[in-house]
């Protein structure tokens, strides 16, 4: 069982990971620029973390864990599909937010990682929840039948990675409100379409 040191160094060994890995890229990042950054010796890198690769999955892994968390506590509320849909686009454009340098690493390296084909089942327990979402606001009349839940789960997710990717390559603005325009227009465009009253 791993000690709260343990624990704290691992912690400090993955933020500096982020850190480095947004900075100059995963794969220009060395194990030994990690360990500057964390203030720790080279070798106790590799003590918590068989190479760089297992650095990023652990990366991957936290992240989709607390973000299909979070994702699946929207889901539980009984608030009108519209604002569970709202709640999700809050959750991960919010995260630009809450932490730039992660989402920067998790659009540049692990969205187009090989790696990311291992972890597809982590990702799939999302689109599941989205889509469980869309069946639900069908069911009570809150969103148009006959689109195709799963499809719309995929759109969702779409656009969401999307606007994140825009903003890691400032090919959109993302300063607070711009996230705050992001989510209110994905969510609109979800529910309503681009269709004229």
């Amino acid at each position: 069982m791993a000690t709260d040191t343990q624990r704290e160094k691992r912690r400090l060994i993955l933020r500096a990971a982020i850190t480095v890995f947004a900075r100059t890229g995963y794969h220009t990042s060395r194990v030994s620029d990690v360990a500057k950054e964390a203030g720790v010796a080279y070798g106790l890198v590799y003590h918590y973390f068989g190479s760089k690769e297992d650095l990023l999955e652990e990366i991957f892994r936290r992240t989709w864990s607390r973000m299909l968390e979070a994702v699946e506590e929207v889901e539980r509320t009984d608030v009108p599909a519209r604002d569970q849909l709202a709640g999700v686009a809050r959750i991960v454009l919010g995260a630009w937010q809450v932490d730039p340098d992660l989402v920067r690493v998790l659009v540049r390296e692990v969205a187009r990682s090989p790696q990311l084909g291992r972890e597809v089942d982590e990702i799939a327990h999302a689109f599941a929840a989205l889509e469980r979402i869309v069946v639900r606001g069908q069911e009570r009349g809150e969103l148009r039948a006959g689109i195709d839940s799963r499809l719309a789960a995929w759109v969702l997710y779409g656009a969401l990675e999307e606007i994140l990717t825009g903003w890691v390559f400032d090919r959109l603005a993302s300063a607070p409100d711009d996230v705050d325009r992001a989510e209110q227009t994905v969510v609109e465009l979800l529910t309503n379409g681009l269709a004229a009253d």
